[in-house]
């Protein structure tokens, strides 16, 4: 017979080692919602808004990039978070003026002001599919309020309201567009206009277009911000006129 050999009992594995807790370096320490809000709002303004990105903004701040999503849910939460500070940077004046006219002026320049700060904003505003921006309430607020009881039904105040907005967007967001073609191009507006010029005169002279002949003859000085004053003003008869027509 075999010696009967002694039975070795496994030995109880070691304990896992315990995996340290991460430590938050002093700037991750310092984040918050209002520091990557800034700091996207900086890039949107100087790079345009398809350079911000998640990564990039947390590499501005020196953090890692999934640092973000305890502040902030994701790059359409930033989005709007941007948009509302954009908005809240433009307060309007405690004490609206009497007329209707006075105060749906005081709102248009205030939004192109708006537009005209942050270049990105405005094609980042959607019409049909509108984002929840509170700084942006005021705005409706106002023009609303400088409509209402003056014999329109409550349609036609939104409906005049929404198309004061997008003229004002629909204007604005050439702003943008100019900025990334002189940046491209090297040129301004005027100095782009200058090489197109002996083709377009070269269309004229076949006879098709008489009047835009005759009356691009007198030198036209094209300036976005004296554009948006005159559409203003236009807008603004016809808003009298609907007024007129309602008794008011």
């Amino acid at each position: 017979r075999r010696p009967a050999r002694a039975v070795r009992r496994p030995s109880a594995p070691p304990p896992a080692p315990v995996a340290p807790a991460p430590r938050r370096s002093g700037t991750d320490q310092g984040l918050s919602p209002d520091r990557i809000v800034t700091t996207a709002l900086a890039i949107a303004d100087a790079e345009g808004l398809s350079a911000v990105s998640m990564r990039r903004v947390a590499t501005d701040l020196g953090v890692a990039t999934m640092s973000l999503y305890r502040h902030v849910a994701d790059k359409d939460a930033l989005l709007v978070r941007m948009m509302d500070a954009a908005f809240a940077r433009a307060p309007f004046p405690d004490t609206p003026p009497e007329g209707w006219r006075d105060r749906l002026t005081i709102a248009a320049r205030l939004l192109w002001k708006v537009f005209r700060r942050h270049p990105w904003l405005a094609p980042a505003v959607s019409v049909t599919r509108p984002q929840l921006v509170p700084s942006a309430l005021p705005f409706t607020e106002w023009v609303l309020g400088a409509l209402d009881g003056r014999g329109l039904d409550a349609t036609t105040v939104f409906s005049t309201h929404l198309a004061l907005l997008n003229y004002i967007r629909g204007t604005a967001v050439n702003i943008e567009a100019e900025e990334e073609a002189e940046a491209l191009t090297g040129m301004d507006s005027d100095a782009w206009m200058d090489t197109q010029e002996p083709a377009f005169r070269q269309i004229l002279a076949s006879g098709r277009f008489p009047t835009m002949e005759r009356l691009t003859a007198v030198p036209y000085d094209f300036d976005l911000d004296d554009l948006f004053e005159f559409g203003l003003r236009r807008f603004l008869d016809g808003v009298a006129v609907l007024l007129e027509e309602n008794g008011s």
